[in-house]
């Protein structure tokens, strides 16, 4: 769980250490001054995605409610962290911000997609309580075998009545 709580954390973090990163080992590991800007500019739009991936993990109740991302989102974020990690390091490399910016988009649509399947998952448990309760009425909270002298009897519900006729009751009769 420690780890799962780091990267919940680190991820807002990550969104300005990692373009920094970039802009001081790119001066610092020998790059030119065009490398430099360039690291900046790339810098500023990994930034934005570091962002946009932080706030769709966010997004989901489960990881606001445990404050801990899941397991696989450990496990993406932490390949696309340190390949940014690695192109710090590198001053003329080709193929790794190809390797970055792949591993960004893999991120972002893997984010989506975990976004998707909780919400899907959250809708169906919904419209299970909606049907239920559609079904069988709602009830106390005690149930009617646990509720107090003198509280309203919950409703009574015929299986047999025609479900598309509602019948409200303005005053309840004691049966």
């Amino acid at each position: 769980m420690f780890v799962r709580r780091f990267f919940y954390y680190w991820q807002f973090i990550a969104v300005v250490v990692l373009p920094a990163w970039l802009m001081v080992g790119a001066s610092v590991f020998g790059a030119s001054g065009w490398m430099v800007l360039g690291s900046f500019f790339g810098g500023v739009i990994l930034g934005i995605g570091l962002l946009l991936v932080a706030l769709l993990i966010y997004a989901r109740k489960d990881v606001r409610a445990l404050r801990a991302v899941s397991w696989a989102d450990v496990g993406v974020l932490a390949l696309w962290h340190a390949l940014v990690v690695a192109l710090g390091f590198t001053a003329s490399s080709a193929g790794l911000p190809l390797l970055v910016v792949a591993a960004g988009l893999a991120a972002f649509w893997f984010v989506i997609w975990e976004f998707y399947s909780a919400a899907r998952a959250r809708m169906r448990e919904m419209l299970v309580v909606i049907d239920e309760t559609a079904r069988f009425g709602s009830m106390p909270a005690g149930g009617a075998q646990g509720s107090a002298p003198g509280s309203p009897k919950p409703p009574r519900f015929d299986s047999t009545a025609d479900p598309a006729v509602i019948v409200i009751h303005e005053k309840p009769t004691e049966q």
